[in-house]
């Protein structure tokens, strides 16, 4: 070993905070503050121990800091289904588990999950017994695009029935495409026709059908504007997507980062938010190669929209374990192997200093964290598991804090999965 990695090793484990109880959760507590927004990221969409950590961290501020919601990398309306449940809305059912189980579209294991029921339980008895505003649930994610339509058409009938008309519009340009996004990306790119026209009608219809709820996330006019506009993403994001490059990827996290920002202020002026989402999405662009190819990303923006709320990010990472993915995008969920993190990477070097033990790392500490500061290879995997993938990361620019679970389980999915495969794999940053 170099005298330069021995000497960051020795920084590194002097710097390790024990993670083993939510009490020593604590530094992380106080260096979020007063912080108006905290984004908990993931290295991987199928590791139980991030799950766990992060609905620790997320009880003590919904508790302890007067947070008001939690914001995750899911669809809208699936999502606000949970929402319903877990702030006891009339009509809604009575258990989230029942909820989560109803999450239908792939990749279903990032949120119908053991570990998500067991939080959102927590919520919904959180919220059952406090005297303010329920705490919310509510997905930032652009995927769902014949859904949330569904969504705008039912509450137009209901609540403008004389605009319902520019919904059946919008719905009946998508309908050739046969509910498949895809379709519809590579026929926009092949001919002039698309349905950009229909939306910007659609969203001016909803905009347009006032309604009032004082029940923060249930008022039915803030949630189909919001299905309105993932409708208006999606459009925008499988048309991009079908052109390859960066711009799907940009359109995604703008819709995700436009999305809080509605959330925020439907909530109000004094509003917190929690989010939930991989680390290529929470960790700043800025601090890796994202930004030499042109992307941006939601914790990028968050900085760059709220720089006098306080933004306070938190990246989650692991040497080895197991996972949950898929070995090919749409196929069959599994347990799978992670091997032993790349020698010279962030998470070798945490295992390092650290072997065997879940640790806490608060950036920002007069020069102590200055291994934190070169650029390191940092594992990501997506729900495709495959091959080797690291993103050059300068750790203490990318987070304000991070978490290492040295070694790692794979969460429990609620819908049925395969057992864990003989061959070990390597990790490929996919569908993150």
């Amino acid at each position: 070993m170099s005298g330069t990695a021995l000497d960051d090793v020795t920084a590194i484990r002097a710097a390790a905070a024990p993670l083993r109880s939510p009490q020593d959760l604590d530094p992380l507590v106080r260096r979020i503050g007063d912080a108006r927004i905290v984004l908990l990221g993931e290295a991987t969409h199928g590791t139980a121990e991030f799950y766990r950590w992060r609905a620790e961290l997320t009880r003590r501020l919904l508790a302890e800091r007067d947070f008001s919601f939690v914001a995750v990398e899911g669809d809208w309306p699936e999502c606000h289904r949970v929402h319903c449940c877990v702030a006891g809305a009339p009509g809604a059912p009575n258990d989230p588990r029942q909820v989560l189980w109803g999450f239908r579209r792939w990749p279903t294991w990032l949120w119908a999950n053991e570990e998500v029921a067991e939080f959102a339980a927590w919520l919904r008895e959180f919220n059952a017994t406090g005297d303010g505003p329920p705490c919310g649930f509510h997905g930032l994610d652009v995927y769902s695009l014949w859904e949330s339509l569904r969504g705008v058409v039912d509450y137009l009938h209901e609540h403008a029935p004389g605009r319902a008309a520019a919904a059946l519009q919008a719905f009946r340009c998508f309908e050739p495409y046969g509910e498949d996004p895809r379709e519809y990306g590579l026929s926009a790119e092949l001919v002039p026709e698309n349905c950009r026209d229909e939306v910007v009608e659609l969203l001016t219809a909803v905009r347009s059908a006032a309604h009032t709820d004082t029940v923060p996330g249930l008022d039915p006019a803030f949630v189909a504007e919001q299905n309105a506009e993932v409708v208006a993403g999606a459009e925008r994001y499988y048309r991009e997507m079908v052109r390859g490059g960066v711009r799907s990827w940009n359109v995604r996290d703008t819709h995700m980062s436009d999305t809080l920002d509605r959330l925020l202020r439907a909530y109000g002026p004094e509003s917190k938010a929690v989010v939930w989402a991989h680390n290529t999405h929470v960790g700043d662009a800025r601090a890796t190669d994202m930004a030499a190819s042109g992307m941006v990303n939601l914790g990028q923006l968050a900085r760059e929209r709220h720089p006098d709320d306080g933004v306070v990010t938190v990246g989650f990472g692991t040497y080895r374990g197991s996972v949950v993915a898929a070995d090919h995008w749409g196929g069959q969920v599994r347990r799978m192997p992670v091997a032993p993190a790349r020698p010279g990477s962030l998470e070798a070097l945490l295992h390092e200093a650290v072997p065997g033990e879940n640790s806490l790392y608060v950036f920002g500490n007069d020069g102590a964290d200055q291994w934190a500061k070169e650029l390191l290879g940092h594992r990501a995997i997506g729900v495709v598991h495959r091959g080797g993938g690291y993103v050059p990361t300068v750790p203490s620019a990318r987070y304000d804090a991070f978490v290492h679970c040295d070694e790692t389980t794979a969460i429990t999915p609620l819908h049925p999965w395969e057992p864990e495969e003989d061959a070990e794999a390597q990790t490929y940053p996919s569908g993150e």
